[in-house]
């Protein structure tokens, strides 16, 4: 350890660690009262015994490095500078809290501190902290991401795909395990083979130590050493902090799992107790300073509770705020050439990344085989020659790791374009882009946005059998603060990710794998599209097929075969499952005054079933009849040819279910 790197325990330092911890301590003391006043509800988990840990770390860190941590963050963001009026008025539910009453006891967000918030899921903030470090090291940047979370993560596949890819790509992260020995109610033994975490840590490569987390110089030296050490390096290290909570895990854990002479032991080692008497023993304070901090802390207390008391609650009108970011302008439709080029789908969507990548450095492409592989479906073929490894860039098979990252990447100012190989992967993702993605503006306040693009494969048709046929963009068109595409048209493929780009909320894109070989002409100036809008792809005056993606072109076809029998069908292309233009639909009901919906999904809780509600919801006085919807069988998608296409739309099945609701069946 250099000079530099060591704590210099002079007087004004010692008194402000151990200002620190009992400030905190105190805090939480506070917020158990009020608990029980039922002045902050919902989970509430505090930090006591735990302070040495936040007092020893955080202050090594500058101002420009970011925080993330757990839910137990309440020490970690008070030691940050997070105003103490903001965070109680936060954990009251105002709306002058640091996150504006969005996100309560375990999301405390604070954009002027770097402090990317706590986060309830365990594990959860570990690809986020990666993805942070991620944009730092692609821009050039000399700062470090400190990720605080519990043992408990520890079992989580987040911890172990973070710690490969900090490692694997040198990311400048700092992890810091607070381990206190339970995972909510589970002694670390009883939940874990190797109980000693900094060795699974080291075991990824990356340097790791243990360190007495009771003990706040030795945490502080430790913390030091590490940032100093990553500063120098760009690499990741990991501390493990030994320590203890000294209350239950959340405010409604009985603690029958522990008895009260486990817990009186702990408390004679606390930080507090162990410092302030070193500190005395060494003569380096006085009875009157720690008075003096105490009722500082208390005075402080006070303020912020009278504050959070007098706050305002946010306005059941602005319920709706900070589910997505201000809405960009739609793109000027570029001026045609009169030149038509012949394309395939996989080679639109490949010009269309080629094209962001051009446009602006802050694209990158990250996913499975997308560099030396070229895709999995050969969309980003040559991309690897063109631009590099940094910017086409291989990941692991960790569909939560590097999701997360490149949520994480994008919060902190990059535009990545993450490809998950096939959507049924994409479930393995689920809790990063919905826990994560989708909620990370709503619970800052709008403080933090994800500008992200997230690109997958979906649908059957490949005869790939029941674990790689799904069709389950209906299910993220029901998660509010995503956005949903569905291309199927050269055009779209080509122009819908750079309007998705410029977006400030995660787009994600469902590209069917039955478009790739698609083959047809556009303009050879093609270029962004409006990805709001529903658009009519046939004029029609007796029935209203509504549809997207893989089944827009059946849907035309049926269309055309039903014209043969006099039947004039209008069809739409939804093109955005979320949100879904009801303007276009409604329009088009009301002049048909009928409407059939084709959807690939299962009929049970689909995406179709929604449009219906809508439709008779919106539209009913307009309706000769009954909303029909032709969907996929309620089955797994099967491997043999025959059944798979007898499980999902068709053309036949269409036509008639369009001649059976005209009374032609």
């Amino acid at each position: 350890m250099s000079a530099l790197d060591k704590p210099k325990l002079d007087r004004n330092h010692v008194l402000a660690l151990l200002r620190d911890m009992i400030r905190v301590r105190r805090f939480e003391d506070k917020c158990a009262e009020l608990y029980t006043q039922e002045k902050i509800r919902g989970f509430l988990h505090l930090y006591d015994g735990e302070e040495a840990i936040a007092a020893g770390v955080i202050p090594a860190l500058g101002p420009l490095d970011r925080v993330v941590t757990t839910y137990r963050e309440h020490g970690h963001a008070l030691v940050r500078g997070v105003p103490m009026t903001k965070i109680m008025a936060e954990m009251y539910g105002k709306a002058e809290g640091c996150s504006g009453g969005r996100g309560g006891s375990m999301h405390v967000f604070d954009a002027d501190t770097n402090f990317y918030g706590g986060n309830a899921i365990v594990g959860g903030g570990l690809p986020l902290a990666t993805g942070l470090a991620l944009a730092d090291r692609m821009q050039g940047a000399d700062t470090v991401t400190a990720c605080f979370f519990g043992e408990g993560a520890v079992a989580e596949g987040e911890f172990h795909e973070a710690m490969n890819l900090a490692t694997l790509w040198s990311l400048p992260v700092l992890f810091v395990c607070e381990n206190n020995g339970y995972a909510m109610g589970s002694a670390l033994a009883r939940t874990e083979s190797e109980t000693d975490i900094h060795q699974k840590a080291a075991s990824y490569g990356l340097e790791a130590r243990q360190v007495d987390g009771m003990d706040v110089v030795a945490v502080e030296a430790a913390a030091r050493q590490a940032i100093g050490k990553i500063r120098e390096t760009g690499k990741p290290t990991f501390i493990e902090c030994k320590t203890y909570r000294f209350r239950a895990h959340s405010m409604f854990d009985a603690q029958l799992y522990r008895d009260k002479a486990e817990i009186e032991e702990w408390r004679k080692h606390g930080p507090i107790v162990r410092f302030q008497g070193w500190l005395r023993e060494n003569h380096l304070i006085h009875e009157s300073d720690v008075a003096q901090i105490e009722a500082d802390a208390d005075a402080e207390i006070a303020g912020a509770v009278a504050f959070a008391e007098g706050a305002t609650w946010v306005p059941v009108e602005q319920l709706a705020q900070n589910v997505h970011g201000p809405a960009p302008v739609p793109p000027e439709p570029t001026t045609p050439s009169g030149a038509l080029v012949e394309i395939t789908y996989r080679e639109a969507v490949k010009q269309a990344i080629r094209d962001a990548m051009i446009r602006d450095d802050r694209v990158f492409l990250m996913g499975e085989d997308v560099g030396a592989y070229g895709g999995c479906y050969a969309v980003s073929k040559g991309l690897m020659a063109e631009f590099g490894e940094d910017r086409i860039r291989d990941t692991p098979l960790s569909e939560s790791g590097f999701t997360g990252a490149g949520i994480g990447a994008a919060a902190a100012g990059m535009r990545p374009v993450v490809e998950l190989m096939t959507v049924n992967f994409s479930l393995l993702a689920l809790d990063q882009i919905m826990n994560t993605a989708a909620t990370i503006r709503h619970m800052s306040g709008g403080q933090f946005g994800v500008p992200l693009v997230i690109r997958m494969a979906t649908g059957a048709g490949k005869q790939l059998a029941a674990q790689h046929s799904h069709s389950l963009e209906g299910w993220y068109a029901h998660i509010p603060g995503l956005k949903v595409l569905a291309p199927a048209t050269l055009e779209d493929a080509r122009g819908m990710l750079w309007t998705a780009l410029e977006d400030p909320d995660p787009v994600l894109v469902f590209e069917n794998v039955m478009l790739y070989n698609m083959t047809g002409k556009i303009d050879s100036n093609a270029g962004a599209v409006d990805i709001s809008r529903a658009v009519v792809r046939r004029e029609g005056r007796d029935l209203s097929l509504i549809t997207y993606g893989g089944s827009l072109f059946k849907t035309l076809a049926a269309a055309k075969l039903l014209a043969t029998d006099g039947i004039e069908a209008e069809v739409i292309d939804l093109r955005s499952l979320r949100p879904l233009d009801d303007a276009v639909i409604m329009a088009s009901v009301a002049k048909t005054r009928r409407a059939l919906i084709v959807d690939e999904g299962w009929r049970s809780g689909s995406l179709a079933a929604e449009i219906s509600a809508r439709i008779m919801e919106q539209a009913f006085w307009s309706l000769d009849a009954p909303v029909g919807r032709v969907c996929s069988a309620e089955v797994p998608i099967p491997y043999p040819k025959h059944l798979e296409d007898a499980a999902i739309p068709q053309a036949p099945d269409i036509v008639a279910a369009a001649r059976a609701m005209l009374g032609r069946a």
